[in-house]
């Protein structure tokens, strides 16, 4: 069986940071699951909340059974909060931004660690990731060969800094430990979810993903790739042979994300992509 889950926020109320191609990216993703005989669904925006997310994805893990394929997407603000149980060599846990964050709701790599862990034996679980996992709220020029690109239109990063949406007077507790773990700069973290089959994702830790602007359309730059070398991709094709193409296309010149994949030797170079 063949199942998906596509999550995709732009709007963050009260944040003055909306992005404009994250429910974009959530429906190429399903549209191009469907043309895969999965099984798909969707939650966008408002219904995105923290608790929704985790009961959705709670959900396809467990539904996912022995030789199955689960893939999930998620493309949205990323973020980082100070590690408080020492499990994060660079002292900070990465997460996913809910639709409701300014209520305080983060969804971080331990939870998503736990959730993931409860798949079944044999199961694959496939997760590709469009968000920023550190890094501060900038804009910054972007042209890609092949595309017609929108000047006017700038790119927005896929972050959101803690002090956003941390209460005050929990920012003040966690502000030596949100420093301390700013001056880490070349770890990577736990953000890989090693409980996972098969991670892709935008950027490093250390880098941003960015919402963009293509033949007058928004998408994230790393979706945008990701999918138009999905469409070119033999049938036999392996995940490492699809990350390869992805990386001809990022990091460009004039936009610097270095896509990630992390998954076993034998995931990357035997699982045909999106297929049983």
């Amino acid at each position: 069986m063949k199942r998906s889950l596509h999550i995709g926020i732009n709007d963050y109320p009260g944040t003055q940071n909306d992005l404009s191609g994250c429910v974009n990216d959530a429906n190429d993703w399903e549209e191009a699951l469907k043309q895969h005989g999965f099984q798909t669904v969707s939650i966008v925006d408002g219904q995105a909340k923290k608790s929704n997310m985790v009961e959705a994805i709670s959900k396809i893990v467990s539904d996912t059974g022995k030789d199955d394929i689960a893939v999930i997407t998620y493309s949205g603000h990323g973020t980082w909060v100070a590690d408080e149980d020492g499990d994060e060599p660079d002292g900070r846990d990465e997460a996913l931004c809910p639709y409701d964050i300014m209520d305080g709701n983060i969804l971080t790599d331990d939870e998503l660690y736990e959730i993931f862990n409860q798949r079944s034996w044999g199961a694959r679980i496939i997760f590709i990731s469009d968000s920023c996992h550190s890094g501060s709220v900038s804009r910054a020029s972007f042209r890609m060969p092949g595309v017609e690109n929108d000047d006017w239109k700038f790119p927005k990063i896929r972050f959101l800094a803690p002090e956003i949406y941390l209460k005050s007077d929990k920012f003040k507790n966690n502000k030596r430990l949100l420093q301390r773990a700013k001056q880490v700069e070349n770890s990577q973290g736990r953000w890989n979810i090693r409980a996972a089959s098969v991670l892709l994702s935008g950027c490093k830790d250390t880098e941003y993903s960015y919402d963009a602007w293509f033949n007058g359309r928004a998408n994230g730059a790393f979706t945008y790739s990701a999918l138009q070398t999905l469409k070119k991709l033999d049938k036999d094709a392996t995940y490492s042979d699809w990350f390869k193409e992805i990386r001809k296309l990022l990091p460009h010149v004039q936009y610097p994300q270095t896509p990630q994949i992390v998954a076993s030797r034998y995931q990357k170079n035997k699982w045909k992509v999106f297929e049983e």
